[in-house]
């Protein structure tokens, strides 16, 4: 898939021409405390779109409304032409905390293998499918290992298969990468951007680190404001393929960069 380069100027919220997952009219309170007012934006098949904006400005609280994990206050989620009310197959998620989400007496194949169950394959398929699923991430030769023995970037890793395993159309991601170390968070972001380009998959990623998100993104949707609303939905016209070195040298990455600092910051 070729990176987005140019903003959809017929539709305002900054529409996708093959949308996957339509939000209209958003809005969410807990309380008396508004958090979320308003948000109207599409995310296109194939996009890979992340998530910015303050500290507390309610980016979790817009992930679970996506998700089908709470039930927004205002407006709706369209997933594939349905209104989501609770978690839609076809959409998967991947936590921040790999350690938490995976289950330590189970080895990495059977972690992988564990969401298929209530999918309708046979042992077989569930077998062979969650194998596939970890030689997209680079485990195959882990698949006996249990995660307590593996890096933290390695189970990261197969939170990421056991989400591909389900053959979702769209992953959410909240802060995948947060809790490992820079280098491992590089790899990361390149594997997750060769696993989007292979499988074509759409991605939707919340994250605090700027340069993950111009890095990744084919668009960064900024949140700001108290109650949150977009600040901005930004085109990243960087060209592909990506890598970590070069492209964020690029004059350009900085400039886009530096946007997205001043939409988070605002000044």
């Amino acid at each position: 898939m070729k990176t987005q380069t140019t903003l959809n100027k017929g539709k305002p919220d900054g529409g996708a021409s093959d949308p996957v997952m339509r939000i209209r009219g958003l809005g969410h309170s807990y309380g008396e405390r508004r958090v979320l007012e308003g948000l109207d934006f599409e995310v296109g098949r194939g996009e890979l779109m992340c998530v910015v904006g303050p500290s507390g400005v309610g980016k979790t609280t817009l992930l679970e409304c996506l998700t089908g994990l709470r039930r927004p206050g205002e407006g709706e989620v369209v997933f594939d032409g349905q209104r989501i009310e609770a978690p839609p197959r076809g959409l998967a998620i991947v936590f921040q905390d790999y350690s938490r989400s995976l289950m330590p007496w189970l080895s990495v194949l059977d972690n992988v293998v564990l969401p298929l169950r209530s999918a309708g394959l046979d042992k077989a398929e569930r077998e062979r499918t969650a194998l596939e699923a970890l030689a997209e991430v680079g485990l195959s030769d882990f698949t006996g290992h249990y995660p307590w023995q593996l890096s933290g970037g390695m189970q990261q890793r197969v939170a990421i298969a056991r989400a591909l395993a389900y053959r979702p159309a769209v992953v959410v991601m909240d802060e995948p990468f947060a809790s490992v170390d820079a280098q491992t968070r590089a790899d990361l972001e390149d594997l997750l951007l060769r696993v989007r380009d292979h499988l074509g998959i759409t991605v939707l990623l919340v994250t605090h680190d700027i340069d993950e998100a111009v890095y990744l993104s084919d668009r960064v949707l900024a949140l700001g404001g108290k109650p949150a609303g977009i600040r901005e939905l930004l085109t990243v016209d960087l060209p592909a393929p990506r890598e970590q070195v070069s492209t964020k040298a690029l004059p350009r990455f900085a400039e886009l960069r530096s946007q997205v600092y001043r939409l988070i910051r605002d000044v």
